[in-house]
């Protein structure tokens, strides 16, 4: 069977006559043409079916990619405000804190100056207290201090002489 096929299409033939079979110029035109409906076959398949699903893909992928970058710069906006609020807010707090520490430092000075000005106040209330005290003192001692003195005289003159002056005498002697 095999010498059947290649005896009907003169491969014995062409084994004989040396070349090549594809540089047969008597087909040479029967292959060109061969050639040719193969390629516009291909082309039309190409261009009809494969090509404008890639050129589709090629777009779909443009526009995503574009999408993603104008998402991309969006989201840096608002990012960027973001923070600016959060700048802002962040400020607001310190100066909120800032005041309620001055008002807080204002109440105590006054809360501490009132404290102070009560505590003066009963300062000058226990001084006034033993200054008066201290007067009452003194005016007792005061008050003793003539008879004190007398009865001291009246020993001293009486050790000195042995004879014991009269109360009355130490007084004149002792007012001036």
């Amino acid at each position: 069977m095999a010498a059947d096929t290649d005896t009907k299409y003169g491969a014995a033939e062409q084994a004989a006559s040396g070349g090549l079979p594809q540089l047969d110029l008597s087909t040479w035109f029967n292959q060109i043409f061969w050639l040719v409906i193969v390629f516009a076959a291909l082309y039309f398949i190409l261009s009809m079916f494969i090509l404008p699903r890639l050129r589709e893909g090629i777009s779909d992928r443009e526009d995503r990619i574009s999408d993603d970058l104008d998402q991309a710069s969006n989201m840096q906006r608002e990012a960027e405000e973001a923070e600016k609020a959060y700048n802002r807010s962040l400020a607001d707090a310190r100066a909120k804190a800032m005041n309620v520490a001055e008002t807080t430092k204002k109440s105590i000075d006054a809360e501490i100056a009132s404290e102070i000005e009560a505590a003066d106040a009963n300062m000058d209330r226990q001084a006034e207290i033993a200054e008066a005290n201290i007067r009452k003192i003194k005016t007792k001692a005061l008050s003793n201090i003539e008879s004190i003195a007398g009865e001291t005289a009246i020993e001293v003159v009486s050790t000195l002489t042995g004879k014991a002056p009269t109360a009355a005498a130490v007084r004149a002697a002792m007012t001036p």
